[in-house]
């Protein structure tokens, strides 16, 4: 299995899937492993795509300073690894948690960055989910026979968090969505979660830090999810102001992970993009 070494020694995993030009895919939780986006919807035909998994995620290996798993750190372990492949610039897909780091790393590096695609993210410098948004969105699947548990579940315990899993999906059909949750991808590190936020904009901070993403010049491709009562498509709107060279697309019947319950309209938008299709 491929690894290498990033800069404080820490030792990181990726894997490598499909032909054609590289793709580098930095995975959500945040700290979950990257083998539950598997081929990304059939990506990997038209894309070589190397899925990272991150510092104290999947396996690669957990820091001793937990302030280094910091999305702002984890920039830092993208440059690494683009040294590693021997790439100039990078293509670089991002889905949810992981978008605050691929921005990060175009903010830092901004002449490494050829393309940026972003996947029903949940931010620019922090979680910016709508709380008016998403409870329209979940109000709306309150005739669904799961809503009541769904409804009520405590968003600060694991628990209450994988309850709400049903409304991160446009359609939530147990016996199939199940299978997409695979033991021991998600994190187990109580702390991971704090830490990962922990690099986020305070009120004082933010007007910097968007100057900073607004600086950055490449194409920039936001995917959200039309149902996804998770993050809401208010984020990836936001990140579709701020860019200068931007392109928003919702996809109707997409909830948190479009490339499961739109493939093919995911491989086309995102192929599309990459070969130089345009923005605005």
């Amino acid at each position: 299995m491929p690894f290498f070494t990033s800069y404080d020694g820490l030792r990181l995993h990726y894997d490598q899937d499909g032909d054609g030009p590289p793709l580098v895919v930095l995975p959500g939780g945040p700290g979950t492993d990257a083998r539950y986006l598997r081929d990304l919807g059939g990506l990997s035909a038209v894309r070589r795509l190397i899925l990272t998994d991150a510092r104290a995620a999947g396996r690669s290996a957990v820091p001793a300073d937990p302030a280094t798993v910091s999305f702002v750190e984890q920039a830092r372990d993208v440059e690494e690894l683009r040294r590693h492949l021997g790439l100039q610039t990078l293509d670089v897909l991002a889905h949810s948690a992981g978008s605050l780091t691929a921005q990060e790393y175009a903010a830092t590096h901004p002449d490494r960055v050829r393309r940026l695609v972003l996947v029903t993210p949940v931010g620019r410098a922090g979680r910016e989910a709508d709380p008016a948004e998403i409870a329209t969105l979940r109000a709306a699947r309150r005739n669904e026979p799961w809503y009541p548990q769904a409804a009520g579940a405590d968003v600060q315990s694991p628990l209450g968090r994988a309850r709400l899993v049903p409304f991160s999906w446009h359609r939530w059909t147990p016996e199939r969505r199940r299978a997409e949750y695979v033991p021991g991808h998600a994190t187990t590190l109580p702390w991971l979660r704090a830490a990962f936020y922990a690099g986020s904009a305070t009120p004082d901070t933010l007007p910097e830090r968007l100057k900073r993403l607004a600086a950055v010049t490449c194409p920039v491709l936001a995917i959200a999810g039309a149902s996804d009562g998770l993050i809401g498509t208010v984020p990836a709107r936001l990140i579709h102001e701020t860019y200068r060279d931007s392109r928003l697309e919702v996809f109707a019947e997409s909830g948190h992970r479009p490339w499961v319950e739109q493939p093919e309209l995911f491989r086309t938008v995102i192929d599309d993009f990459l070969r130089g299709g345009g923005v605005g």
